[in-house]
């Protein structure tokens, strides 16, 4: 009677776990309606009677970011911010102009993995895995190269060549995030204390304030 008890409790339990797998897409899409206040993890959908063509739409990927910055580089995302068609769909888009020797500095994508085709120039791109290996995975890519990054694995970018670089990346997710690893450590809000940060980097304290100044 007991076996036969457990047996059931898991079948219940398989069954319970895969209905609470995220569901396919129910409808043709799910325009983000940004001005309800419904919250949820996304954006709730606005009545599809109301959609437009408009809600699909973006333009603007011609022109080249201004990348006349300090790390060189600038992103031009296309996600569910710009395009509320893009709400529940899983994907996003990129374009990154980089300046003679520019880079998009190590970062992380929280919510998708990346893969980047190159456009124009060369770039010096890679990642590296997980604790403990840490090992780096990197490549130099040329025009029509595309290399992938995984989520949430540090990666970065770097203009190699003598000429500005164009790329375009495709993400999984319509909303990936970004957490760049200079401005969290650095700059965060308040300041994380330079006794804790000199620790983890073991370096002085003098080093991890004239760091912070910088931002």
């Amino acid at each position: 009677m007991a076996a036969k008890f457990f047996l059931l409790a898991l079948l219940a339990l398989s069954f319970s776990r895969a209905r609470a797998s995220d569901p396919s897409q129910l409808q043709d899409f799910c325009v983000a309606d940004r001005t309800s206040e419904v919250f949820v993890n996304g954006f709730a959908c606005k009545d599809p009677k109301t959609a437009v063509v408009e809600d699909f739409y973006f333009s603007g990927l011609h022109m080249a970011g201004n990348a006349s910055n300090k790390q060189g580089s600038a992103v031009t995302a296309v996600n569910v911010a710009h395009i509320a068609g893009l709400n529940t769909l899983g994907i996003s888009l990129a374009r990154v102009d980089y300046a003679r020797y520019g880079q998009n500095p190590p970062h992380i994508h929280p919510r998708a993995s990346e893969i980047l085709t190159v456009v124009e120039g060369s770039l010096y791109v890679g990642f590296v895995t997980s604790n403990p290996e840490n090992k780096l995975f990197s490549k130099v890519l040329n025009q029509g190269d595309v290399f992938v990054f995984p989520q949430g694995l540090i990666h970065f970018q770097y203009n190699c060549g003598t000429k500005k670089a164009i790329a375009i990346a495709a993400l999984s997710s319509k909303n990936p995030g970004v957490i760049t690893i200079a401005n969290v450590v650095f700059a965060s809000k308040p300041s994380i204390k330079d006794d804790i940060i000199a620790k983890a980097f073991q370096v002085d304290k003098k080093i991890v304030d004239h760091i912070q100044a910088q931002f």
